[in-house]
């Protein structure tokens, strides 16, 4: 199903979207919704709010509504990333069909099964929500156990200060170099963001899992997660390579090398988590499925 095929349709004969439909009843906009078809169903509002409420009302011979077409299954989610963001696209869609559907047909019931279009996607969608829960606790898991890792090595860090202290002032003795300093601020940051990420992610494996829950609530843990992770690992990276410096002070050829290799986890965990946070951030906080700027046909 093309929109371009669609929209040029339409131009010879704007009446096609409200007149076409199969031997079952449904029209374009209903297999547009069922396929998940976002450019296709986005050329809804090219139409009149006569003629879109005229279709958005249209049900079927067994009379299953265009949100009881949100409401199944998609067969098309194999290019979106982990079961927990598939998920949210599923109720991105309801949730978007449900906005325009006027508010006397959202309670409508089918003929076949008696039940309405939010029974019917609870039903069809209930092990896509286990499997959301499952993907969504393994990460909150792994990463609670680094951010645990991370919280108790910068917490001793901080008691046992590269050179020691001075054994009269009880102060560090590099105290006054300006990588010591460094040292203080990375640690401090690593050990703060480092528990807030553990706190995050223990919020997410004590989430309910609701369906809703998958639309903004547990991907927006999981992003603020994943940052304050990342953080937390790269300010470490910074101690570590301050410390160097400060305990190797005049051997460049040594601290300058092993500095750099510091580098290396911070890459490894850009390289692994970093397209996950940019899938949550664009479906979470993206543009949205449907384009509303469509205007009437050219």
């Amino acid at each position: 199903m093309k929109a371009e095929f669609i929209k040029e349709m339409c131009k010879a004969n704007p009446r096609i979207p409200l007149i076409m439909g199969d031997e079952s009843g449904r029209t374009i906009f209903h297999y547009a919704v069922e396929c998940r078809q976002e450019k296709v169903f986005s050329l809804i509002y090219r139409l009149s709010e006569y003629d879109r409420n005229h279709i958005l009302t249209r049900a079927d011979n067994f009379n299953n509504t265009i949100l009881h077409a949100a409401g199944s299954l998609s067969a098309h989610l194999n290019h979106i990333q982990g079961a927990a963001l598939q998920m949210q696209r599923e109720l991105q869609w309801f949730k978007e069909v449900e906005r325009i559907l006027p508010l006397q047909y959202l309670e409508a019931r089918n003929k076949t099964e008696q039940i309405t279009a939010r029974e019917l996607f609870t039903k069809n969608h209930k092990k896509l929500v286990k499997e959301g829960e499952e993907s969504m606790k393994g990460t909150a898991t792994s990463c609670t156990v680094v951010g645990a890792l991370i919280v108790t090595i910068m917490f001793a860090a901080a008691f046992t200060v590269p050179g020691g202290n001075n054994q009269d002032t009880g102060f560090p003795i590099f105290l006054r170099k300006k990588f010591f300093r460094v040292f203080l601020i990375s640690d401090s940051i690593s050990f703060f963001s480092s528990t807030t990420s553990v706190m995050i992610f223990l919020g997410i494996l004590t989430s309910r899992y609701a369906e809703d829950d998958f639309l903004r609530s547990l991907p927006t843990k999981m992003l603020f997660g994943l940052f304050t992770l990342f953080l937390s690992i790269a300010a470490m990276m910074v101690a570590f390579s301050s410390t160097l410096f400060i305990m190797l002070e005049g051997e460049s050829w040594v601290s300058i090398p092993i500095s750099l290799l510091a580098g290396v986890p911070i890459a490894s965990f850009v390289w692994m988590q970093f397209p996950l946070f940019l899938d949550i951030l664009k479906f979470t906080y993206g543009r949205g499925i449907l384009d509303k700027k469509c205007k009437a046909w050219e």
